[in-house]
């Protein structure tokens, strides 16, 4: 959380200065990202590349304080998400190997993918259990976990009553600990 810079930067990225709306994206594109990787999938850097495109052109009507602007930002993520999969269905894709169009270029430049994987192994393992969560619990849990939102606001983007919220976080983190323990237990025996 930015705390008390966060009404400076949010008036400079309104002034239209670059370096303010580094600083917004810095701080969450990161939790963002995690939480669109599990509510749509491949498509997740596309839809918020789309999400921060709604965010400028929409920020000088934004009024609030920094949790708010974090329930602002997942709320319109939610939607651009669900926007995409609409979209996905009028016109399905048909999936290409980047080899043959011969763009090896649009591959990751990491200079060692195997560092880069290890590193996040253990994340990309957990949000896949939190995906194979029913669609309610799993954006209870990406909104609370995730975006680091309170019961209200996340109650507000899900269109919930708080105390569902909090139920539905409850049942899907409770499946998670059930998982995992299994899951550990499958490892450790032979």
């Amino acid at each position: 959380m930015m705390g008390t810079s966060f009404p400076e930067v949010l008036e400079r990225t309104r002034d239209g200065d670059p370096s303010a709306f580094a600083v917004l994206w810095r701080e969450y594109q990161p939790a963002l990202l995690r939480y669109l990787r599990v509510t749509a999938h491949e498509a997740a850097e596309d839809v918020a590349s789309e999400t921060w495109a709604s965010v400028t052109a929409s920020i000088t009507k934004f009024d609030g304080d920094e949790t708010a602007f974090r329930a602002w930002l997942f709320t319109v993520a939610r939607r651009r998400a669900i926007d995409h999969f609409r979209s996905e269905a009028r016109r399905p894709a048909v999936p290409m190997d980047p080899v043959v169009m011969g763009s090896s270029s649009l591959l990751s430049n990491d200079p060692d993918p195997a560092d880069a994987t290890v590193s996040t192994l253990a994340l990309e393992s957990a949000l896949e259990l939190i995906a194979d969560l029913p669609e309610a619990q799993r954006d209870a849990v990406m909104l609370r976990a995730i975006g680091g939102l309170d019961v209200a606001h996340v109650a507000a983007i899900m269109g919930k009553r708080p105390g569902t919220v909090r139920v539905l976080a409850h049942r899907g983190l409770r499946t998670l600990a059930r998982r995992l323990s299994e899951e550990e237990e499958r490892a450790v025996t032979p």
